[in-house]
């Protein structure tokens, strides 16, 4: 076969926890699921105000939110990783040179 291997697309999912999540995903849930209980321990007692309980819960909203996996990318995390990566560090310059192009003169001459 001369060492010419066809990997799946998936083989790099048994790198991972559970099939899904990397460590540093696990770790901002975690943190996030963490800050979400300390800010429920501290508002405990105006958790009748809808706006407190629903502010305490960001934390771990935004958590979820971006290691929620989804087609085609490894999570929400990675894709915007990898938006910013496109848009703002390797933007790349393509230049058209094709037949259609008049390359800015005008060929016509009178």
């Amino acid at each position: 076969m001369d060492n010419n291997y066809l990997i799946p697309a998936n083989a790099n999912r048994g790198k991972l926890i559970l099939g899904y999540f990397r460590p540093i995903d696990l770790t901002i849930f975690s943190i996030g699921v963490v800050c979400s209980l300390i800010l429920l321990f501290i508002f405990q007692n105006s958790m009748s105000n809808t706006w407190i309980a629903l502010a305490t819960l960001i934390p771990a909203g935004i958590a979820i939110f971006l290691v929620l996996p989804i087609p085609y990318q490894h999570n929400i995390l990675v894709l915007l990783q990898e938006i910013y990566r496109f848009y703002f560090v390797n933007r790349q310059r393509y230049i058209w040179r094709g037949w259609c192009n008049n390359y800015g003169k005008d060929i016509r001459k009178k």
